[in-house]
């Protein structure tokens, strides 16, 4: 049985029906420890029900990101201020992205990335909080998006070289684009500081109806040593609070 922590990322599962209170105390009751990408109007309610706000967005916007050198000094203004908040609040992650690449190589993109992230990750690991770039899918749900393979990312992660910068491993997105889940988690791990969940093809639940074999991922992940949070993003068929119950009890049961 697994021992994992579990999250799951609001913007799924609210404005389905259940009041957010109602959705909060749920989820604690169920086990969950915490949520993820939740309005700031509702932090003190989660932290109310026994839940930490995982992660945040640490900058805008996905397709607008770090990889160009035009929006370094808005980004890094935006992680300041996001690292304070986080910190003052006890947020564990920052989410941060790439951006598109809109002709740009993937070199010159990771070079851009990893000046800005140099400047800024020493401020991030001082405030005990981790940046995590998100590997994302170029093919289906974000068009030309740079992060979009492991290996791209974990070489930022090692020009980089800082312990509050690592890498947001979604495994929908992932499998997505180049599959091998298991092994890549097991030989990359060392850079992965959060995991995201929900079953493909559809990005629904992550249960017998979709292609990943989701209790053998938990087990492997569980055998790197990972102590932080399985986070489930994916969108609920039913009931949020029944499709919240059942990701818990297959992770849980792993």
């Amino acid at each position: 049985m697994s021992t994992l922590k579990q999250s799951f990322s609001w913007w799924c599962f609210a404005n389905k029906g259940v009041a957010a209170a109602e959705l909060l105390q749920a989820a604690a009751r169920i086990g969950y420890d915490g949520v993820e990408l939740i309005e700031p109007e509702l932090w003190p309610m989660a932290r109310d029900a026994g839940l930490t706000i995982v992660s945040i967005v640490g900058h805008t916007s996905i397709e607008a990101g770090m990889n160009r050198l035009e929006n370094a000094d808005r980004i890094e203004q935006e992680l300041r201020a996001n690292i304070d908040r986080a910190a003052a609040f006890g947020i564990p992650d920052l989410i941060c992205f790439s951006g598109n690449r809109d002709g740009l190589s993937d070199a010159a993109g990771l070079d851009n990335c990893a000046q800005l992230l140099e400047r800024v990750a020493p401020i991030a690991e001082q405030a005990g909080v981790t940046l995590i770039m998100e590997l994302l899918n170029s093919k289906v749900n974000h068009r030309d998006y740079q992060c979009d393979h492991t290996e791209w990312g974990v070489a930022l992660c090692q020009r980089v070289n800082s312990p509050a910068f690592k890498l947001l491993y979604d495994i929908y997105h992932m499998q997505i684009m180049e599959g091998d889940i298991i092994r890549t988690i097991g030989e990359h791990h060392a850079h992965i500081a959060h995991y995201h969940t929900a079953g493909n093809p559809g990005r629904g639940p992550i249960g017998d109806s979709q292609e990943l074999n989701y209790p053998a991922i938990i087990r492997a992940i569980e055998q790197t040593g990972y102590t932080g949070f399985i986070g489930h993003e994916f969108i609920p068929s039913g009931d949020p609070v029944q499709e919240l119950q059942a990701a818990y009890d297959l992770c849980r049961g792993a």
